[in-house]
């Protein structure tokens, strides 16, 4: 995946986005709080739970917009309109 590609991909997503930059600014110890590997460890951990947490999230989310696609182009369905 390019560079240009996973950014687009990111922008579609903005709490997935969101959680990687939290996460590289853990890798990066942007708050220089960070002084012993244990520290560092939980702290990825902890992010790396809540970027898990919040893609399994999107996926779903996901899954119901495309369900309710499908259904949305079934000719058995009528959507809420006025009554006749």
């Amino acid at each position: 995946m390019s560079d240009e590609e996973l950014i687009n991909r990111l922008s579609h997503h903005p709490e997935i986005k969101s959680r990687m930059a939290s996460l590289l600014e853990a890798i990066d110890d942007t708050q220089g709080d960070l002084r012993l590997a244990d520290d560092a460890e939980e702290r990825l951990l902890q992010e790396m739970q809540h970027l898990g947490q919040e893609s399994l999230q999107a996926w779903a989310q996901g899954q119901v917009n495309a369900r309710e696609q499908e259904v949305r182009r079934s000719a058995h369905v009528r959507s809420n309109g006025k009554k006749n």
